[in-house]
């Protein structure tokens, strides 16, 4: 007979194993070791200082709309709009501030009041008329796109909205957006720490509220959570309230980083590289699966790459393409999730 810890050892390793396995960022995890490994030993810049704080700076902006996207995702939604709300918040902040003499502080207020609006006017057409959700979203990136940028060039015509590190209030709205900390070669942003900040709450409301379960309920099984009394609908508006505010934040830190809005068309491919980080993190585009710590890992392994490449001297180009290949593996390890949750039965 085999000794009497050795069943419990197994047992416990097993269980171990599992634990891991069921974890939505485990597959973010071992490719951003594989991206590291390789990358690291083809550009040694990107493990020094400055390549870290590279890293991180791109890892910030692009984690705050993956996790926001990536809780949308959980609960079965899409949004396409939060790269265009980047641009049009910003711009509308500057426009106050520049032409009609605001305060930065009201002018970010109306802003992100503006953003609220659209992220309820998307979330009330998917609850309120069954659309789905990436056509909705897609309808307001075009709409917001058309509106900015034709207003901005009224406004300003083709060139940038420049000059309002003068305007009232300025130096503390930078404080807060736009401080920087220089450590060895690399000068680090306070938009890690918002990013950090974002992670951090949603996890903790996803795994620790009811509203976290509204968002799997939602995602996982919608009509036997509007049965058993979840708030589908409001759940759906507050994630696309929470998208358009990400939307907003990311257009601040910009906004503060050159000190104005440089009027170029926002492309689809912003909003689609928020979808991307989120799935490569192990959120299931069919929801009721996925983790926002797991989001911001596909945010790192999204930046690692990006960086590596640059400092590899590769062509920017293959970028692209490695990000293609790392959805793809994300997608066939969601599939195998896929069907193992399908094979598990639901009350």
């Amino acid at each position: 007979m085999p000794a009497a810890g050795a069943p419990v050892g197994l047992s416990r390793g097993r269980r171990l194993l599992v634990g891991a396995l069921a974890r939505p960022s485990l597959p973010a995890l071992v490719g951003l070791a594989v991206v590291v490994a390789v990358l690291g030993t083809q550009a040694p810049a990107l493990l020094t200082s400055g390549g870290l704080a590279s890293v991180l700076d791109t890892a910030a902006t692009v984690g705050i709309g993956g996790v926001a996207v990536g809780l949308l995702l959980i609960a079965g939604q899409f949004d396409l709009s939060v790269g265009v709300l980047a641009l049009s918040s910003s711009l509308l902040t500057a426009l106050l501030v520049e032409h009609a003499g605001w305060h930065v502080w009201p002018a970010l207020l109306v802003s992100l009041a503006a953003a609220l609006a659209v992220g309820l006017v998307n979330g009330a057409l998917v609850v309120n008329t069954g659309l789905p959700s990436f056509l909705v979203t897609l309808a307001t990136f075009l709409v917001l796109q058309g509106v900015s940028q034709a207003g901005a060039e009224i406004a300003e015509g083709a060139g940038p909205v420049t000059g309002l590190s003068d305007a009232p209030g300025w130096s503390s709205v930078a404080a807060v957006f736009g401080a920087t900390v220089q450590l060895g070669d690399g000068r680090f942003r306070v938009s890690l720490l918002w990013w950090l900040g974002v992670t951090v709450l949603a996890a903790w409301a996803l795994w620790r509220t009811r509203f976290g379960n509204a968002v799997f309920a939602s995602g996982g099984a919608r009509t036997a959570a509007r049965q058993l009394g979840v708030p589908v609908g409001r759940t759906t508006l507050a994630l696309f309230c929470l998208t358009a505010t990400a939307g907003w934040l990311i257009g601040v830190l910009g906004l503060v980083r050159i000190g104005g809005v440089q009027l170029g068309a926002p492309v689809l491919g912003t909003a689609i590289d928020f979808i991307v980080v989120a799935v490569i993190g192990g959120c299931l585009l069919t929801g009721g699966y996925g983790s926002a710590i797991g989001a911001s890992v596909g945010a790192l392994l999204y930046a690692v790459a990006r960086e590596g490449l640059v400092l590899a001297g590769w062509n920017p180009l293959w970028f692209r393409a490695l990000l293609g290949v790392l959805l793809l593996v994300a997608l066939l390890a969601t599939g195998v999730v896929r069907r193992r949750l399908k094979a598990v039965p639901r009350s």
